[in-house]
């Protein structure tokens, strides 16, 4: 079962395309683009459609979703983390 999407290498992010993704689940990932399967525990709950974090990322790194800057982490994010509006915020304003 694929839980998440990635559409190219080098995203920093993946989005849940599943319902009821819980904290401690070992996810299955869909990258696009090569298509590969990767996988990667979750840290906490996860709506469908928020996204996770692939890897680590600190206050002030761009977030990077199709291949483009998406905005601006405000907080620290781990891998396997819920990364929403909490912890990002668009670069646009």
């Amino acid at each position: 079962m694929i839980h998440y999407v990635v559409h190219e290498d080098g995203d920093s992010v993946g989005t849940i395309v599943v319902e009821g993704v819980k904290s401690g689940e070992t996810l299955t990932g869909w990258v696009m683009e090569q298509d590969k399967m990767v996988s990667l525990p979750t840290i906490n709950e996860i709506p469908i459609g928020h996204k996770i974090a692939l890897r680590d990322l600190n206050k002030d790194d761009t977030v990077i979703k199709y291949g483009v800057d998406i905005g601006r982490v405000v907080a620290p994010i781990k891998a396997g983390e819920h990364l929403h509006v909490h912890n990002v915020k668009t670069k646009r304003w």
